[in-house]
């Protein structure tokens, strides 16, 4: 049975746009590409311990995670040779990328003249919640970039909002010129509300209190159709799976309780999330669809589609002091997922406990 192809897919999936029969090397390169473009977390810098013998001017705010010593340590010198390198990164990574995006997908489906596509319905918003995610966090990796390089915060957090939203527009204008999708007005809002919580945070409060995080968890289905229906649909693969079957994603808004009460007993790591995900999708809007093998309508309507809402304990690992710059740059990047943990979901009118929940 082969799929009919998915509308729009979430950003977590349009980022590498990766097919079933992909290369294991083009799977390396497009996971070498989210590393280097999205979590550049190495350029998360204290500042040079032989440089300064002094303390730092400015204390730093405990939601501050962007760490500001490149502002106030570098040279006027050093700044122009970083933010040299990051803009060159930022050219060559991105515009790679679209090359590679264009070469690996989009080549194989008949072009068209711009058009929209309305797919604001479509698997109960949960590609929706992935464009966000990506946005947020690209932005995120962003800032952090050219924080390193010197930039004052402010102007960091521009940057990495404004450059996460040109990059993804783009790929939407893809979008917009291929038969198979369309240009998503509800794609390009999902893009500037995770952009514009990044940035708001980082202005308003110099960090960010609500981070907006991802899991994950492996679907199985006691119906032989609707496994088959799922490895083609999503594929088999455990990363093809990540990537695009919604009915195992897991968008999360992660609240740091310290930040908001600072003057509390409260570990400095703790947060409490609020997940949202949904379950029963095969069809990007209904649960239908045709077996291209016989040509027969498949109609599994008698499957319920519906929404699901968590409630659980999280980890902020950027709040977890270390003077280890490997163990930092880690905590950086595990913070685009939310910690596993004891779990309470409300679906269907009925309240489950899970005791660990992905």
């Amino acid at each position: 049975m082969k799929p009919a192809p998915v509308q729009n897919p979430s950003l977590l999936a349009s980022l590498f746009r990766a097919r079933r029969r992909t290369s294991f090397t083009s799977h390396s390169v497009f996971s070498l590409l989210v590393l280097l473009l999205f979590f550049p977390t190495c350029f998360y810098a204290q500042p040079d311990s032989s440089r300064s013998g002094q303390k730092s001017i400015v204390s730093q705010s405990m939601d501050t995670i962007i760490k500001p010593a490149p502002y106030y340590f570098l040279s006027p010198e050093q700044k122009r040779k970083r933010q040299w390198i990051i803009g060159g990164l930022n050219v060559v990574g991105y515009g790679a990328s679209i090359i590679i995006f264009n070469n690996t997908w989009y080549k194989d489906y008949p072009k068209t003249s711009f058009h929209t596509f309305n797919d604001s319905k479509e698997w109960l918003q949960i590609d929706k919640m992935g464009h966000v995610w990506a946005a947020y966090n690209a932005s995120r990796a962003s800032a952090a970039m050219w924080r390193w390089a010197g930039v004052s915060p402010n102007k960091a957090a521009w940057i990495g909002g404004v450059s996460s939203i040109a990059y993804l527009t783009v790929i939407e204008v893809l979008d917009g010129h291929s038969a198979k999708w369309g240009w998503s007005w509800s794609d390009m809002a999902a893009n500037l509300f995770g952009s514009a919580l990044f940035v708001s945070q980082q202005l308003g409060w110099e960090g960010q209190r609500i981070q907006f995080k991802f899991s994950f968890h492996y679907k199985s289905y006691y119906d032989p159709m609707l496994n088959e229906r799922s490895n083609d649909l999503f594929g088999s693969s455990w990363i093809e799976r990540m990537l695009k079957d919604y009915n195992g994603q897991t968008y999360w808004l992660s609240t740091n309780l310290k930040s908001f009460f600072p003057r509390s007993s409260l570990p400095a790591w703790l947060s409490v999330a609020i997940g949202y995900g949904a379950e029963g999708m095969f069809g990007g809007f209904e649960n239908k669809w045709t077996d291209e093998d016989s040509g027969v309508p498949v109609d599994r309507t008698d499957i319920k589609r519906y929404r699901q809402w968590y409630l659980a304990p999280d980890v902020n690992f950027s709040k977890i002091k270390t003077n280890k710059k490997a163990v930092r740059v880690l905590f950086d990047v595990l913070d685009a997922f939310k910690f596993p943990a004891p779990t309470l979901e409300l679906s269907n009118g009925k309240m489950k406990f899970h005791a660990i929940y992905f």
